[in-house]
């Protein structure tokens, strides 16, 4: 696989740049071991493409865990505690978990537990490689880079979507780069309030 564009979302390419190079350098480097043919191997069961091959997001996904894996990049879970009362959730967001607990079982509220999680993080970066459903881009852009970037486990956030190209060779309902680069600039320079870099690859 190649990068086709990329697109620095509150400097943060430039802040892999001058911080964590090694770690843009890395992502590179599993994206360029990418064997994009190997992949290749879903047949197509929708009736407009029946029986043709299509690029597998089972195996892209594969591939790029393999290679991150193997280079450090692990998991990342943050575990936090939930109740409908908007004022107690603004107050008790940046405690510990065992505090957050506490203070709605104080209230006199049953804590409701839930997490986010992220599938590569490593020295404060997070990756997430999405070739699911579009609508899962901006779970990803606007709830676990930015969860992870405000509680302070990350710096900086980086996405990989298939080109348009590659979504074109791919089962139906799969994002792309151009459609999600949209959906982050016409929401304005600020948000989300997290430095990311969005990624665009295709064989």
């Amino acid at each position: 696989m190649q990068i086709w564009a990329r697109y620095s979302h509150l400097n943060g390419e430039e802040y892999l740049l001058v911080h964590r190079k090694h770690l843009w350098q890395e992502v590179q480097e599993v994206i360029a071991g990418v064997d994009a043919a190997a992949c290749r191997t879903k047949r197509s069961k929708e009736k407009t493409r029946a029986g043709r091959l299509l690029y597998s997001p089972i195996d892209m996904n594969r591939a790029f865990s393999d290679g991150l894996k193997a280079r450090g990049w692990s998991e990342r879970r943050r575990n936090f505690w939930l109740s409908a009362d908007d004022k107690l959730m603004r107050n008790i967001y940046g405690l510990p978990e065992d505090q957050q607990k506490r203070a709605i079982e104080e209230s006199g509220q049953t804590p409701i537990m839930s997490y986010n999680q992220t599938d590569f993080v490593k020295e404060r970066v997070a990756v997430e490689v999405q070739f699911g459903k579009y609508a899962f881009v901006a779970h990803d852009l606007f709830v676990k880079h930015l969860s992870f970037y405000v509680s302070d486990v990350i710096d900086v956030g980086i996405e990989i979507l298939p080109m348009k190209e590659l979504e074109q060779e791919m089962s139906s309902g799969v994002p792309y780069y151009e459609r999600d680069l949209l959906n982050v600039l016409r929401q304005g320079r600020g948000v989300p309030a997290v430095p990311l870099v969005l990624v665009g690859i295709a064989p």
